[in-house]
């Protein structure tokens, strides 16, 4: 269940939020409000500090009921010369409610609106990392749900300022001790300023030997002091070598982006976002030409046992594309929030037995057992295994690639095929089959899909020779770990008699069934689809089609029976596709460097390509996850997973069996 907030009844407006749990109030006697203004945000400087800025990262420790969240978006709101883009990373172990957030910011109309933009998305805050996001994607917030040591090791940026918050340290001493301090310090750079409201002796010793310069502050009467600081060690800091490889943060330039499916318009997207200047290029006369045109397809969260990297990364991918699709998209022609039904078959383990107590709620935001009602509408026995996804949904792919393509600062090249890569006097040129550039810029972002293993193998670096001159070298990566698979979907105008076999909302598990979808301006019915792993030609086979409704008559036995035998006319529709995966399941984000560079050995070229690809039947959800997740590590900004399951993506392109590293859930400590 969510965190139990008492409102004490003390004629404040909306009473008084306190913990039982720590047994001590959430904010100050005089409100949080003038809290999170005068000590927070004034005391990191802002927004005074952040003028010119793209972007402006504040780490928090301790989201509480989200005043600090509210006050400094409110005020990046109102400031003409705020930064583009403003990142707000907050620890959380025991997340209160939506309807406790608003609760408390109601003496703030200033703030009730923001507030209630956070509550539509305050929801399935299971431990790990959460991306929410806000004004057009240009305020990020981060939640980070655990303990505040282990979650801040597993982010990889450098805050701009620093909010220590939490209960005081009497009440709840883990958050203030030396531990958590030096986890801050790993996320602060040189000057980056710190702001408090406790001056206790031990938060102040904490600080001052993890490399923190504080002093006291007067504070809001009847409180005398506050502190104030900055990192700033007496000696250089040696930080941990991170799980991925360190990237400079890039200024925004002009990135090539090829291939314009999922993964190339999410990623160039995301950079478009960002200020970069893309131009996505693409074989085919039209975006979306491969894999992701497909006539629609399903976005659900992976459901595992042991909640394995694919179901925690499946939750996040699952998230931010809901977020864009809202955003993006038309419902109900383009998308519809209709939520699936998962027919589990003989899969009786229960994934909800891994989420008990405080974190039943959350998990029930994401997946939980499917009512009676639900598997009556499938015509399912009442003891089938079957999961209801709340947040699923129907989407076109080829929608939302035209949606991110529409970006402003990207430009779209059809019939524009891609056959080598050059990098010659600090840009990358891309070369057609005649050897021709077709273009050239600081960054090329390669999601070519399958075709990206055939590009991986012709590229070639300029390289310095004794006497200063330049030679080309050609690369010898390690061939790509992806693999080819086509997949054919079956599809049929949905006549009014089919309508009492077809269950009313999305079903999927051994195959899958989209009941209702307008496509070529009339309602039809999608099921599907094959899986022929090494055929790398989307070649349409009849055969499919019957091998389609054997897995429907799997998953839903009597509606598969109806749709056969209503198939008088022989007039069902195909469209077969070739997906690009990876033996680990997962999708692949990673930079490719030059062969031969030596550990620590400077190279220019260094984070300037990278490989986004491998999303496999998942592309719905994996897609714009790799594409924040790329801004993420271009731009230092704050990681929208853990360090653990990026590394995991890292390594993906290389790796040949499935021996990905897993974390069993566990509760914060």
């Amino acid at each position: 269940m969510p965190e139990r907030i008492d409102w004490l009844e003390d004629g404040s407006a909306g009473g008084t939020p306190f913990s039982p749990r720590f047994g001590d109030r959430y904010r100050s006697e005089l409100g949080g409000l003038d809290q999170a203004r005068d000590v927070f945000l004034k005391g990191c400087g802002l927004p005074a500090a952040w003028k010119g800025e793209r972007q402006w990262r504040v780490l928090e420790t301790g989201f509480g009921l989200g005043l600090n969240f509210l006050v400094t978006w409110r005020a990046w709101k109102d400031d003409p010369d705020r930064p583009t883009h403003l990142h707000f990373i907050s620890t959380e172990a025991f997340p209160a409610t939506g309807d406790d957030l608003c609760r408390s910011a109601e003496a703030h109309p200033e703030l009730q609106a923001l507030a209630a933009e956070l509550k539509a998305q305050f929801w399935g805050l299971l431990p790990g990392f959460h991306r929410l996001s806000f004004e057009d994607g240009r305020v990020l917030l981060t939640l980070c749900i655990g303990d505040a040591k282990a979650m801040l090791k597993q982010q990889a940026f450098e805050a701009d300022s620093v909010y220590l918050d939490g209960f005081s340290p009497q009440k709840n001493p883990d958050i203030w001790d030396i531990h958590t301090m030096k986890a801050v310090a790993r996320c602060c750079r040189r000057g980056t300023r710190i702001a408090t409201w406790t001056i206790a002796r031990s938060v102040r010793d904490a600080l001052s030997e993890a490399g923190f310069q504080v002093h006291k502050t007067p504070g809001i009467p009847p409180k005398r002091d506050n502190l104030q600081g900055e990192y700033n060690p007496a000696w250089t800091p040696q930080k941990p070598p991170a799980l991925l490889g360190t990237v400079a943060a890039r200024t925004p330039g002009h990135c090539l982006v090829i291939g314009a499916g999922l993964a190339g318009a999410a990623a160039a997207a995301s950079l478009a976002r960002r200020g970069w200047t893309v131009t996505v290029l693409d074989a085919a006369s039209e975006p979306a030409a491969g894999a992701s045109g497909l006539p629609a397809g399903l976005v659900a969260p992976h459901v595992s046992p042991d909640d394995a990297p694919v179901s925690r990364l499946s939750r996040c991918g699952l998230r931010i594309t809901v977020q864009q699709a809202s955003a993006l998209l038309k419902e109900a022609v383009d998308w519809a929030p209709t939520g699936v039904l998962e027919n589990r078959l003989d899969d009786q383990s229960d994934w909800h037995a891994t989420w008990q107590g405080d974190w039943a709620d959350a998990a029930d935001d994401w997946s939980r057992a499917a009512t009676p009602a639900q598997r009556a509408a499938c015509d399912l026995p009442g003891k089938t295994s079957a999961w209801w996804h709340p947040r699923g949904a129907w989407l076109k792919p080829a929608s939302l690639v035209r949606a991110w393509l529409a970006t402003p600062g990207i430009e779209w090249r059809g019939s524009s095929a891609v056959s080598a890569l050059q990098r010659t006097k600090g840009q990358w040129q891309v070369l057609d089959g005649h050897g021709k550039a077709l273009a050239q810029g600081d960054l090329v972002v390669v999601a070519a899909a399958h075709g990206s293993v055939a590009l991986g193998m012709n590229i070639s670096w300029s390289a310095a020779g004794p006497a200063g001159d330049t030679h080309s070298v050609e690369a010898m990566h390690p061939p790509l770990a992806l693999q080819p698979l086509r997949g054919q979907l079956t599809w049929r105008r949905r006549d009014a008699d089919a309508s009492g076999a077809l269950p009313p909302f999305p079903v999927n598990g051994h195959g899958s069934l989209i009941p209702s979808v307008p496509l070529n301006g009339q309602p039809a019915w999608i099921t599907g689809a094959t899986f022929e792993r090494g055929e790398s030609r989307p070649l349409i086979r009849p055969a499919d089609a019957l091998a389609n409704l054997d897995k429907l008559a799997v998953l839903l036995p009597n509606t598969a029976a109806h749709l056969r035998a209503s198939n008088v006319s022989g007039d069902w529709q195909h469209w077969a596709g070739v997906r690009c995966a990876t033996p680990v399941r997962l999708p692949v984000l990673t930079t490719m460097e030059r062969p031969g560079t030596r550990s620590g050995e400077a190279d220019e070229s260094a984070g300037t390509l990278w490989l986004s690809s491998g999303m496999g039947s998942r592309g719905l959800c994996f897609a714009a996850l790799c594409g924040e997740l790329l801004a993420a590590r271009l731009h230092g900004e704050p990681l929208p997973v853990e360090l653990r399951l990026a590394a995991a993506l890292d390594q993906a392109a290389t790796a040949r069996t499935a021996s990905v590293p897993r974390k069993k859930p566990s509760s914060p400590e």
